[in-house]
């Protein structure tokens, strides 16, 4: 008996997708601070949101913990790419931890305008998801606090003394599509309200999501390989079924399932700005199990950012054992 032939799927990756400049910064600050001062290295919190990354770097030797009160004394010390708290920093200081910040400096620039305007004397309104740890960062890095707000309703019941003397700042894994509607609403409520220029939204972020947009308009289903911790992932995902198609964020190529190709003859794939090119790569080796599979790359923005490494990682790190 001749074997039914397995169907050709249509593979679309988005362009660009993936890791971002300042996830690639953080996970060479980890390798580079394992090899300068050899293992184990400390890291507060998930360096970024993706566990085969942070399970990689665990086998190099990194340890990552939740606070700075499980690191031995004088054991080197990494932030991750979402940033921390000043009370974090002074912590660390107090303890004489020897630190490397792999914040990314998208999200250092937001600390520094939330700072700026609070010098100014201005109450600043942080447009963000409560419980993200880049949140949580932001809202201790700025003296006086924040007004968190996550969607247009949350405006009308901001309490501020002094409404003509306002400022926003907003969490980087946010495109300027997510929060057009409410910054067009602390601006009818604030029309005299401060804040940063549109270049200051995080380039990755904005491109990564117009890429989904562009793809999502030809496929009959899409696949958002990342995390579910991360903010950005889950937006792409969203972004596809707000366009009424099929989509799915899994974590790997092992997390999809079969059923889900039924009648499907084009796949969009695209990775949040977490997820390392290898779990791509694996997704449309098991999309091959399914059928003969033809894979395009879309036409997309080229992203030539880098970022420094920090100057910790060119010579010796005070206090390191």
């Amino acid at each position: 008996m001749t074997a039914k032939p397995l169907p050709t799927l249509r593979v679309l990756l988005a362009k660009p997708r993936g890791f971002c400049a300042g996830v690639e910064r953080a996970i060479e600050i980890v390798e580079r601070a394992l090899t300068l001062y050899g293992p184990p290295v400390y890291v507060r919190h998930e360096i970024v949101h993706n566990k085969h990354v942070v399970e990689s770097l665990r086998a190099q030797g990194a340890v990552f913990v939740e606070e700075l009160e499980e690191i031995p004394e004088g054991a080197v010390t990494i932030f991750s790419a979402h940033g921390v708290s000043t009370a974090v920093v002074e912590e660390a200081e107090r303890r004489n931890l020897p630190v490397i910040d792999a914040t990314c400096p998208l999200v250092t620039k937001v600390h520094k305008e939330g700072r700026n305007h609070s010098r100014k004397g201005r109450a600043v309104i942080l447009i963000g998801h409560a419980g993200h740890p880049e949140v949580e960062g932001t809202q201790g890095r700025i003296p006086g606090g924040v007004f968190l707000v996550s969607k247009p309703e949350d405006v009308a019941s901001l309490h501020i003394p002094d409404p003509d003397n306002v400022a926003y700042v907003t969490q980087t894994t946010l495109s300027v599509d997510d929060t057009r509607d409410i910054i067009e609403a602390l601006k009818q409520r604030f029309p005299k309200i401060y804040g940063p220029d549109v270049n200051d939204i995080c380039y990755a972020t904005q491109n990564r999501q117009q890429a989904v947009r562009d793809l999502v308009a030809q496929v009959d289903m899409l696949l958002v390989v990342g995390a579910r911790n991360s903010s950005n992932s889950n937006r792409l995902r969203e972004i596809g079924a707000d366009s009424g198609v099929p989509s799915y964020l899994i974590d790997d190529a092992q997390s999809l399932d079969p059923v889900w190709l039924d009648g499907v003859h084009t796949v969009g794939v695209t990775a949040g700005a977490s997820a390392p090119e290898k779990l791509v790569q694996d997704l449309i080796d098991r999309l091959s199990d399914f059928g003969s599979v033809r894979v395009e790359e879309l036409a997309g923005v080229d992203e030539h950012m880098q970022f420094k490494l920090p100057k910790e990682l060119s010579g010796s790190l005070v206090g390191a054992a």
